[in-house]
């Protein structure tokens, strides 16, 4: 296992945009320009196989409608894999938009929409990407704002195989980015400039053996960036989830019917990300990092987010056990 050093000198290569990108400060601080000739961006220089990568960026200020300032793990070939922070830029006073993807064997289109509940042009701010066996936990200041757990178990491909490079990028996509690209950029307000510091990389590091500089050990602690190999989310953990996810997600592929007609693709998240405890004086528990909820008398229950109009719902259940005389357990959807 190795934790990166911080400085850019010795973990990155600049690798397009010339001069647009650079190294400052002693390699503590890069930063990455975008003018009407050209974007400009970075990647490690190691590749890893899980890790847990954090990086401080500071976006860029002001007008930044039209640029996306990309942040993400990345494998090579047409059946990459690769976890996506993207920071699609706005007008002066509206809020960025945090893009967030999982591609598993080439294939995205799990995307996840959020605003921020600051200003991330103003200060640096805390940007990581925890990726083990089980899950891929996004985080923003150490607060979980997305969750994508491992669902092979069922036939849903999980990235696991392939070491990926950390990439970053500046660049012009007023095509798409904000608005659906009804706002382009307003390149006199060129030079766009985002700054970074503090990369740490605690990782798997991927050898030309083949095989990665570490073991797959450590605790379930809720946000350590030393134990994130089997790093889940604790109550506090899965609270913030729910907060974040109610007051600033903007968009989830999950529920998008215009787009998937025939219902969301498979498994967006789980009980932590889909369902609301209702009524329960703490008889209703999320366990596992939200994979698994019980329910206990003298009552307790929970219901959906969304609401659906048709669709297949499944989940397994399994029983009251013993003498259950005079209990019912339901399942059922109503309006």
């Amino acid at each position: 296992m190795v934790a990166s050093t911080g400085n850019f000198n010795q973990e990155v290569d600049l690798t397009w945009g010339g001069d647009r990108a650079k190294i400052v400060d002693g390699g503590n601080v890069l930063s990455l320009i975008l003018d009407k000739a050209s974007g400009s961006g970075f990647q490690s220089k190691r590749d890893y196989l899980f890790g847990r990568i954090d990086m401080e960026i500071k976006l860029v200020a002001g007008n930044s409608a039209g640029t996306v300032t990309a942040y993400y793990l990345s494998s090579q070939g047409p059946y990459h894999d690769e976890i996506d922070f993207e920071f699609l830029g706005n007008l002066s006073g509206d809020p960025y938009t945090v893009h967030t993807n999982v591609f598993t064997q080439g294939n995205g289109n799990r995307e996840q929409q959020f605003h921020l509940w600051f200003d991330p042009t103003k200060n640096f701010h805390l940007y990581s990407i925890v990726w083990n066996p089980q899950r891929i936990i996004f985080l923003v200041d150490n607060i979980p704002i997305r969750v994508y757990e491992n669902e092979e178990s069922i036939g849903i491909p999980f990235p696991k195989n392939q070491p990926m490079k950390l990439y970053s990028s500046l660049w012009n996509a007023d095509q798409w980015a904000t608005r659906g690209g009804l706002v382009k950029t307003d390149w006199s307000k060129a030079p766009f400039t985002a700054y970074y510091r503090n990369f740490n990389a605690n990782a798997c590091v991927w050898s030309s053996s083949g095989l990665p500089s570490c073991g797959l050990k450590g605790t379930d602690s809720p946000m350590s960036s030393h134990d994130w190999q089997t790093l889940g989310l604790d109550a506090n953990g899965r609270r913030k989830l729910r907060w974040v996810q109610r007051y600033f997600m903007i968009y989830n592929y999950c529920t998008d019917f215009k787009r998937f007609p025939q219902g969301r693709p498979p498994y967006a998240g789980n009980f932590s990300q889909d369902v609301d405890v209702t009524w329960d004086d703490g008889r209703g528990q999320m366990l596992d990092g939200g994979n698994l909820l019980s329910l206990m008398a003298s009552g307790s229950g929970f219901q959906s987010k969304n609401k659906y109009r048709f669709g297949r719902f499944d989940v397994q259940m399994k029983l009251v056990p013993g003498n259950s005389a005079g209990t019912v357990t339901t399942f059922y959807v109503t309006n």
